[in-house]
């Protein structure tokens, strides 16, 4: 039988979501078109490609 889940204290709540925190996005060194540019290494190909707007 499902059991719901017990009600967290708001200082529980606060505590857990105080500690979380985002991590910096890697940045790589590419050269596109001639000139080099820093991006995430998941645009690396869209840029290549040409369908980044690098401005």
């Amino acid at each position: 039988m499902a059991v719901p889940k017990r009600r967290l204290s708001r200082a529980n709540t606060h505590h857990r979501r105080s500690n979380w925190k985002s991590d910096n996005v890697a940045l790589q060194n590419v050269k596109v078109d001639g000139r080099e540019v820093q991006m995430p290494r998941r645009l690396v190909k869209a840029a290549k490609l040409g369908l980044v707007d690098l401005d």
